[in-house]
């Protein structure tokens, strides 16, 4: 697909009420931006600099705008962003720091220049300049640099980086047709071919959206009377020991933030990141909403290194459930005794009968939209809200499976397709369809935290500290926690408490643990790293997809829950995809390597784009393990190595999986197709069991060395389960609540 779309179409949005004034603001910067690039490097000298604009150049598609205005651009965004220290949360183990592996990299291209044309880079004629590029892309460029940088992995960090900022231009992407910023009446027409009045059309050379009345406010004016829908936080002085801490606010921390406080508990819930208001702080633009990834850099090691970041690690109240897509299927039962059955693996010590009524509650309290009943699994109660609308991405994957015998079924999500009233919340609005799930939601139709059960913690007198790292646990003679300490605004601060939940996710759960040396007896604390299988195949289309509209994941399918023609262990679910454009041009870079005028072909077809993903099972290995390196972050830790490799299994699982996306596609009418081999969520790390010599907590969460300490996030898995797991995280949260308020009844804490 080469469609063309026409000029100003961006310009002409940003003067409607089609777009939000959070989003116009952030678009309207972006555009002054790219006006005011010709400041002087702080990073490069003039020489490297000068590299560092031909490179990009080369990178770059030439038309419609020419390559030397967008190449300045960029190259003073790079050195902007190295200036800052500011990076995307990780980056490979075997690259230098990023501000290193820049100047190194174009040393080294200026040095394959002289050696293989006696002339400086910027000197070459064009072919010439893209003879050295793909040598180095390739891992070929001969000289000394390339021992020591290893090119392939340099240029692929280079590409996906000139490609994440040229395709967050409105400017680039008003050529590829992309209008997602124009959401904020919501889309209705998300199904193939299907267009709204404002969406410019391909190959057309004039623009003009109708005139719409202004988008309606937010439905608030229906609360209980009983109820505010901002009550007044309660604050407690740090000379007061409090009954609880809870380290993090995601699906770990803030159901049983709000289950303690509801019980009645002074409990104090800290925050590494910010506070947001959803609907003046989350613009439908991908690169304003990357405040919301955890951008302290990971290293990541092993033969199949993992991304970090916008991949699957999320920062603010609310935590990673502020940018999850809100998928929110079951574990089935037997995803809880892998070992039983294949002999391989671990078994959870809890059974999925234990997490029922706690899924139950969930859905019910979330608003989960779904089928019932649904096809695959136990039988469950029904889901509270019919199931959000299959846009386009699910259609095709709909054809495809169908003529293939493959049973679909619309997917359970976590996001409200009719207004719904929560208890201790209010009514929150349904669904509008924006496509825009794997960031903030502005709207709050999105289940995440910040909107379900932090209000509720809240009302019932629980404290909410943004903007507050943990870097120490206090410990008396007898090994239990006294106090936690933490930063804010560069001050160090102490809380005392009677006991600390650690809900900081499968990285910064072992990390501060190791950090401060403790509740690892058994060795365990970081081992067993496990991520879910996530390939992607990705397909273009005759049909216009849009695929900014609608929620991502609009179909599933569970038929490949445990194959009868598998050569491997457990299984995986298959879900339709859509992407935005900075995205997907990014994993283009590191998934094809396309650039020049093949990136600029292909992102021409982004508007007849559709994927399926998989989320499959992922055994723990010796050999995965996250540990703590020499090299320190800008607080003076250690930064986490996390070590991450397939096993045969996960290898197997894969090539399976691919090989039945690939067909569903060609069923489908797909061309173009290009799988994309990816990771997604981090588990295991402080995994739960019955013997203390080889777990980290038991199976209400309760760590076996230090006797007032609870984990409760991902990091306790025993297994990955085939399944998404922010809901069964939720479960379990509950689950360690209600079991650590018996305890107080019983007087054992």
């Amino acid at each position: 697909m080469t469609d063309t779309y026409p000029s100003h179409t961006i310009r002409t949005l940003l003067e409607t009420d089609f777009v939000t004034p959070a989003t116009r603001a952030a678009l309207d910067a972006r555009l002054q931006a790219g006006q005011t690039a010709d400041d002087p490097p702080v990073v490069f000298d003039a020489p490297l600099f000068k590299t560092l604009r031909a490179v990009i150049m080369r990178i770059l598609p030439n038309a419609p705008t020419p390559a030397m205005d967008n190449a300045r651009r960029i190259a003073s965004q790079i050195d902007e962003q190295l200036a800052s220290g500011k990076g995307d949360g990780w980056r490979y183990d075997a690259l230098p720091p990023d501000e290193e592996a820049f100047a190194l990299g174009l040393r080294g291209i200026e040095a394959s220049a002289q050696n293989q044309f006696q002339r400086a880079f910027t000197e070459l004629a064009d072919a010439s300049q893209d003879t050295i590029l793909r040598a180095v892309q390739d891992g070929n460029a001969p000289g000394d640099t390339w021992k020591r940088l290893p090119s392939a992995r340099f240029f692929e960090d280079l590409l996906a980086t000139v490609s994440e900022l040229y395709y967050s231009d409105p400017l680039v992407q008003e050529q590829i047709g992309y209008v997602g910023m124009a959401d904020a009446h919501g889309w209705t027409r998300i199904q193939l071919d299907q267009l709204e009045a404002w969406e410019p059309r391909a190959n057309t050379e004039t623009y003009t959206p109708p005139i719409l009345r202004a988008a309606p406010a937010p439905m608030r004016e229906t609360l209980n009377q009983d109820e505010s829908p901002t009550p007044t936080m309660r604050r407690y002085p740090l000379n007061e020991t409090v009954d609880a801490v809870i380290i993090g606010t995601g699906a770990g921390g803030a159901p049983l933030l709000a289950r303690l406080a509801e019980a009645g508990l002074h409990v104090v819930a800290l925050e590494a990141g910010n506070a947001w208001t959803p609907s003046s702080d989350f613009a439908t633009d991908e690169r304003a909403q990357s405040k919301l990834f955890w951008a302290d850099e990971r290293l990541s090691a092993g033969d199949d290194p993992l991304a970090f970041g916008n991949n699957n690690s999320g920062i603010g109240v609310g935590g990673s459930t502020l940018h999850y897509t809100a998928y929110v299927p079951r574990a089935q039962a037997d995803d809880f005794h892998l070992h039983r059955d294949f002999g391989v693996g671990m078994d959870w010590t809890i059974p999925y009968t234990d997490l029922e009524p706690y899924y139950d509650e969930i859905e019910a309290f979330l608003g989960v939209s779904g089928p019932s009943p649904y096809p695959w699994g136990a039988p469950r109660r029904p889901y509270p809200l019919p199931p959000l609308p299959v846009n386009g991405a699910g259609q095709l994957m709909e054809k495809g499976c169908a003529a293939l015998g493959i049973r679909t079924s619309p997917a359970a999500n976590a996001a409200l397709s009719a207004p719904y009233y929560q208890k201790g919340v209010g009514w929150r609005p349904a669904c509008t369809n924006r496509g825009f799930c794997q960031a903030g939601c502005s709207t709050g139709a999105k289940a995440s935290m910040d909107v379900t059960f932090i209000p509720r913690a809240v009302a019932a007198g629980a404290e909410i500290r943004p903007e507050c790292f943990v870097t120490r646990l206090e410990t008396n003679a007898e090994g239990a926690i006294t106090a936690v300490v933490y930063t804010h605004d560069g001050i160090e601060r102490r809380q005392p408490c009677k006991t600390v939940f650690l809900c900081g996710g499968a990285v910064e759960t072992p990390r501060l643990l190791l950090i401060n040396g403790i509740a690892n007896s058994s060795g365990q604390v970081g081992r067993n790293f496990m991520a879910h299988v996530g390939t992607q195949v990705w397909g273009q289309f005759d049909q216009d997809v849009r695929p900014y509209k609608g929620i991502p994941g609009a179909l599933i399918s569970e038929d490949t829950h445990r194959p009868a023609d598998a050569n491997f262990a457990g299984g995986y679910l298959l879900q339709s995809i859509g992407v935005m454009p900075v995205t997907y041009a990014t994993q283009l870079a590191r998934g094809r390597g396309l650039w020049g005028e093949a990136l600029d072909t292909h992102m021409r077809g982004y508007n007849h784009t559709a994927g399926i993903n998989i989320l499959g099972e992922c055994l723990p290995y010796d050999y995965n393990f996250m540990e703590l390196s020499d090299e320190l972050d800008r607080r003076g830790l250690p930064k986490p190595r996390i070590h991450f490799t397939y096993g045969e299994n996960e290898t197997r699982l894969s090539a399976h999986a691919e090989r039945l996306m690939r067909a569903i596609w060609a069923e489908a009418g797909a061309h173009d197709v290009w799988s994309f081999k990816r990771s997604a969520h981090i588990i295991g790390t402080c995994r739960m069991g019955d013997d203390p010599r080889d777990a980290v907590v038991d199976s209400d969460g309760r760590s076996f060395d230090v006797p007032n300490l609870y984990i409760c996030d991902n990091s306790v898995f025993p297994s990955a389960l085939s399944v998404n797991p922010a809901l069964t995280i939720m479960a379990l949260s509950l689950r360690c609540a209600d079991h650590y308020l018996e305890t107080l009844r019983r007087n054992e804490v």
